[in-house]
């Protein structure tokens, strides 16, 4: 190769290799330009009000309790209620307070879970919240259906730790839980949310973590027929049962009252709430849990529910007094059956006004 040769093949190489930096120079630039366009959204989102919490499970409600967890630490709990909306939405603290003023209850129910996923969100919580001696779970038949489909892990443990325990900065989990659809889908309507504007779906706390549905309307039954219990869902319920017997806790699981409309029309011959029954009663057993039919015992009118499963907050509030007398928190119940089952006068319709 003659030397014109030799420096007309430098000349490209150095071409080349300018034009690779160059490259990266621009894609660098694009990246750095992208983050900055994202965090200066950020920014605004938060400066209206309109950002939603960093999307851990990509579950708006589910990471907003979080959020609510990490900005009001509820310090040394001693009662703990699980499981999903009905539990989240049907339980006053303040009742369980007004009871047994030494009670400091913390509402650790999150929307949406299947019983393993309650399962996996109660061992979290336990094992940030020593103090607690007693669980209450409140469930519906909805509960127990679909356990195969979703993973238990809602969220993952360590992230979610030292964003709510550790007061970690939560702009690296809007990174790294970065969607871009869900984030723009959840802006335009937490903040309607967050104030209690969205009638059927409001992100309103209360200082125990209760999430009141307060309305004088309804919405009709809006659940219609539903899927086949599923036996990995009573499975965990055991497995879970057992593990608190194991570390000394009081375990209550308490079956929410169900609007007799929809029992009717899903359950003419009430086969199906039976078998719900009778499965959540064979996975307690053995253990100390307690079973608190209320869907039997404690019969409020069809007003009291603002759809198939959900209660008006004046009837949970009704329903959280009669549950604290099931706790033993007013009044004392009897307990028969092998003391797996609980019945009192604490049972009857409470009238709601």
């Amino acid at each position: 190769m003659s030397a014109a040769e030799q420096a007309a093949q430098g000349d490209e190489t150095g071409l080349a290799r300018a034009g690779f930096a160059g490259y990266l120079t621009a894609v660098v630039a694009g990246l750095l330009a992208a983050m900055a366009a994202f965090v200066l959204l950020l920014l605004g989102l938060r400066a209206t009000d309109n950002l939603p919490p960093p999307a851990f499970s990509n579950s708006l409600c589910v990471d907003e309790k979080l959020n609510f967890l990490r900005n009001n630490p509820i310090v040394d709990p001693t009662l703990l209620v699980v499981g999903s909306s009905v539990a989240w939405r049907h339980v006053d603290g303040d009742a369980l307070v007004a009871a047994a003023p030494g009670t400091r209850p913390m509402n650790g129910a999150f929307c949406g879970l299947h019983v393993d996923q309650t399962a996996y969100v109660t061992e979290w919580l336990l094992d940030r919240q020593p103090t607690v001696r007693q669980v209450v779970m409140v469930v519906d038949p909805l509960d127990f259906a679909g356990c195969w489909r979703e993973r238990d892990a809602v969220f993952d443990r360590d992230d979610v730790d030292r964003y709510v325990y550790q007061d970690a900065s939560p702009w690296l989990y809007y990174l790294r839980y970065f969607a871009p659809i869900s984030l723009t889908r959840n802006a335009l309507k937490v903040s309607d949310q967050r104030a209690g504007l969205i009638e059927w779906d409001p992100l309103v706390f209360n200082r125990h973590g209760d999430g009141p549905l307060v309305s004088d309307n309804d919405r009709g039954l809006f659940y219609g027929t539903p899927e086949p219990l599923d036996g990995a869902c009573f499975v965990a319920l055991a497995e879970m049962a057992n593990m608190l017997d194991r570390d000394g806790r009081q375990l209550t699981v308490v079956s929410t009252p169900l609007h007799p409309e929809w029992k009717a029309l899903v359950d003419p011959d009430g086969s199906f709430i039976a078998d719900y029954d009778a499965r959540i009663l064979q996975a307690l057993g053995g253990t100390t849990a307690r079973y608190w039919n209320a869907d039997q015992q404690w019969q409020p009118p069809e007003t009291a529910f603002i759809d198939a499963i959900h209660l008006r907050w004046s009837a949970a509030q009704a329903f959280s007094v009669a549950l604290a007398r099931q706790l033993g928190l007013g009044e004392p119940t009897e307990a028969v059956s092998g003391g797996a089952v609980l019945t009192s006068e604490a049972g009857l319709a409470t009238p709601i006004r």
